[in-house]
Order: C-alpha cells, then sequence, then structure tokens
C-alpha cells in the first residue's frame, strides 16, 4: 500500500495555500465557499488557508454578502499593500525605480538621468537613492527587497553579469552592483523583467518583443521564462532581417535591432522618441514615411515569431507604448503575412506601459515571496 510522506504533505498543503491567497489576490473581495470552487479544494482546506493568511496579515474579513436564503457568508479582501517590493532598471543613461505591492500594482515611481558607471561613487548614489526612495514611501517595515533589471545576460547561478555589450561589461560579480544596496537584490535581465510584467496574472504562453533603444526578448511559458542552453533566448534583436544590411552594434550586418529600436525613429527627432510620434500625429510627411517604413520591417519579425512559436506575441517597450494609436497599419501587414490565416489578432499591445523592466523585476521578489508561504 502506497503511503504519503510527511514532506509531500506539507508540499500539498503548502501549495494549496500559495494558490488560495493568489486567487485572493484575484479578487476586490470573495467567500470561501468561491474559493473552494474555484480551486476545487474542500471548505475545510479552504477555512484553514485562509485563517492562516489572515493571522498573516495578508488577508482581511471585509464584510457579508447578502443572503440567499440561508447564512450570511463572510467576504474576504487581500490587504496587497501588506508586503512591498521595490523594482530598479539600469540603462546606460537611466535609472529607474518603482514601488509595487503584491498584485504587481504600480504605487510610485521615480526617473532620472544617470550614466551607468563602475566607479564606486556610481554604486554609491545608487543605494542613496533607493534608501531615500524607500524611506519617501515608509516601505521599509514592510519591503521584500529589491529587483534590478539591466541590459545583458544574467547569470543567477553564477551570480555574475555575463555579458553586456550596452554597458560595456563582462563577467562581474553581481555582489558588485548590488553592494550598496542593503536589501535582499535578485538582478535578471531587462527583456525578460519586462516579459514577466507583461505577461503576469496571465494565461498561456506568450512571446514578449522589446522596442526599446535596443530590441529584445522574452519567452514566457507556464508563467516563467524560458532561458535557452546560454541564457540567451529571446535575443531577437539579432535575428537576421536584411542579410546584408545596415550594421548593427553587435558588429554584424542586418540584424532586426538596427531596423526596429526606438533610436531609428527617435534620431529623425532630435533624439527624443515622444518628439517623433508628436510629427507623426500632425501629419509630418517625413515622419509617416520613416513610420511606415519601420511597421514594415517589424511585421517581418513580428510574423516570423507568431510562425516559430505559435503564440501570442507582445509587442511593448517604448516604442510598443504607441502601437495602440500609431498600429493599424502593423495589423493590416501581419493579417497579409498570416500564412494560416488572414488574421492579426494573435498581436498583443503591452499591458504595461510605464516601467515594465522596473515592475518586472519588483516582481521577482514578489514571487519569490509568494511561493515561499
Amino acid at each position: 500500500m502506497m503511503t504519503t510522506s510527511p514532506a509531500s504533505n506539507m508540499d500539498v498543503k503548502r501549495r494549496n495555500r500559495v494558490n488560495t491567497f493568489r486567487r485572493i489576490l484575484e479578487n476586490d473581495r470573495i467567500s470561501q465557499m468561491e474559493l473552494s470552487k474555484r480551486l476545487d479544494l474542500s471548505w475545510p482546506t479552504i477555512l484553514q488557508n485562509v485563517k492562516e493568511l489572515t493571522e498573516l496579515g495578508l488577508v482581511r474579513e471585509d464584510g457579508m454578502y447578502a443572503s440567499t436564503g440561508g447564512r450570511k457568508a463572510k467576504a474576504y479582501a487581500p490587504v496587497r499593500d501588506a508586503r512591498l517590493a521595490v523594482g530598479v532598471d539600469l540603462t546606460r543613461d537611466h535609472v529607474s525605480v518603482v514601488l509595487t505591492d503584491l498584485s504587481g500594482k504600480l504605487l510610485r515611481q521615480a526617473r532620472g538621468a544617470l550614466r551607468f558607471s563602475m566607479e564606486d561613487i556610481y554604486f554609491k548614489y545608487l543605494g542613496g537613492l533607493l534608501q531615500r526612495f524607500v524611506d519617501a514611501s515608509g516601505a521599509e517595515d514592510r519591503l521584500l527587497g529589491v529587483g534590478i533589471a539591466l541590459p545583458g545576460i544574467v547569470d543567477e547561478e553564477r551570480k555574475i553579469l555575463r555579458d553586456s555589450r550596452v554597458l560595456e561589461l563582462r563577467n562581474v560579480p553581481l555582489d558588485r552592483i548590488t553592494q550598496q544596496i542593503p536589501w535582499h537584490c535578485r538582478v535578471l535581465n531587462d527583456a525578460n523583467a519586462a516579459g514577466l510584467a507583461e505577461a503576469y496574472g496571465g494565461e498561456g504562453d506568450i512571446v514578449y518583443l522589446s522596442l526599446g533603444d535596443t530590441v529584445g526578448g522574452a519567452i514566457l511559458r507556464n508563467g516563467g521564462v524560458y532561458m535557452g542552453n546560454h541564457l540567451r533566448a529571446g535575443e531577437f534583436g539579432h535575428t537576421t532581417l536584411v542579410p546584408g544590411g545596415r550594421r548593427c552594434r553587435c558588429g554584424k550586418e542586418g540584424c532586426l535591432d538596427a531596423y526596429c529600436s526606438a533610436k531609428v525613429l527617435s534620431d529623425h527627432a532630435g533624439g527624443s522618441l515622444s518628439a517623433f510620434f508628436e510629427e507623426l500625429r500632425s501629419g509630418d510627411s517625413e515622419k509617416r514615411e520613416l513610420w511606415r517604413e519601420y511597421l514594415e520591417n517589424l511585421a517581418v519579425a513580428v510574423n516570423n515569431l507568431h510562425v516559430s512559436f505559435d503564440c501570442d506575441v507582445m509587442a511593448g517597450g517604448c516604442v510598443g507604448a504607441y502601437l495602440e494609436e500609431f498600429g493599424e497599419l502593423l495589423r493590416a501587414l501581419l493579417a497579409e503575412k498570416n500564412p494560416f490565416e488572414q488574421d492579426a489578432s494573435y498581436l498583443k499591445y503591452s499591458r504595461c506601459p510605464q516601467e515594465a523592466a522596473a515592475v518586472g523585476a519588483a516582481l521577482t521578489q514578489v514571487e519569490a515571496f509568494l511561493e515561499g508561504l
């Protein structure tokens, strides 16, 4: 006769508790009976989970539901700000900092120019900036930690930034970057972080294409990021779009990055992407032609991703934030290229246009907390 070990029993109980809290987080208020139905767990199990979560300060009673003929059911609500997380997006020229709650909601943000440097003064300033941000947020006693997104290949197992062409770094210990930050830190690639933010709470697999000053991406499967054998999965910016074409920053010719980075547009508007779209909005003929060429190139890339992965493709990054307004032609081009049916509904626009990489970095701390309940 097969028996269940105490360890596996504990694992099942922990998983049920985690799933119960995740489902509560998805709702403003919910009853124990509804939780039991949605999770297919017994009422006593839900009762115990809710009791434990309430004792942890993560759930609170929120009145009663109207009677349906029997005893009124208690309503329970998540205390989403019971724990908080900070996310940081480090770029070559800027730093963005955000504060999120347990649902990933953006509560506070700050962004400023700061040229990246490996000098101690840079890391000291970064640590002081985060301390001031946390103090101003009143988040110290609820802070889970800090997530840091940066452009490069992050080897979490070896705790090194393996390579970053943008920051001109190779094989840098992660604790060199986090040395002045007095909270637990997690470091990850910026495109992977943005993909996590965009896909958070969703269902199904998705390919995320980040259209920023560089082009990158992430492959999201079962709520996690597929990293690849060498931690380079999602480097869509270095797929070849035009053989023998424009020279890319990587030194190769014809990469997608050379045709679909935000700089392709902003360089024609004094370095300002918002200025480019303002001129496009006003009907500037040069900008219309540039935008059409950009979308024709982007359509090739997006179609290739859709055909390769057979799932939704989400366009994000700073250019992705403008596609809701200016992306009608892109959908038409994608429907035309689709080899299976004349449809482009698989293309999704950014759900998290503001500081997606920083939010995703913060969510790594949230996820670690939730999985540890």
